[in-house]
């Protein structure tokens, strides 16, 4: 996989950041994962194996949660990165709602 981001992509990066729009997160006050930002973001140099035992236990949390779907069509509409509702960046990307700068790719300075 290389490295290169089209220009496009970039253009698009930028467009969203510039013309990023207030959200109404009211709803995250009664979410479930409140004060456990470590259950649903890597670590620096996360391994496989630790990122699937984390993210297994993010969905728990998930799992129980009364907005998990807000949450969810939050990351979607906002480009979120991490695990937001039971759905990891990755899973988003796959079904079609891109992230700012794909999985894998690092900006080029």
């Amino acid at each position: 996989m290389g490295g290169h981001v089209s220009s496009v992509e970039r253009s698009l990066a930028v467009e969203i950041v510039i013309n990023r729009r207030r959200t109404d997160d009211r709803w995250m006050s009664k979410a479930a994962c409140l004060g456990m930002t470590h259950l649903f973001f890597p670590a620096v140099a996360e391994r496989p194996q630790a990122r699937e035992r984390r993210e297994a236990e993010a969905r728990q949390v998930c799992g129980s949660c009364n907005v998990a779907e807000t949450c969810r069509e939050f990351a979607r509409a906002n480009h979120e990165y991490g695990l937001w509702g039971g759905e990891s960046e990755e899973e988003r990307h796959n079904a079609g709602f891109r992230l700012i700068a794909p999985i894998g790719i690092r900006a080029v300075g």
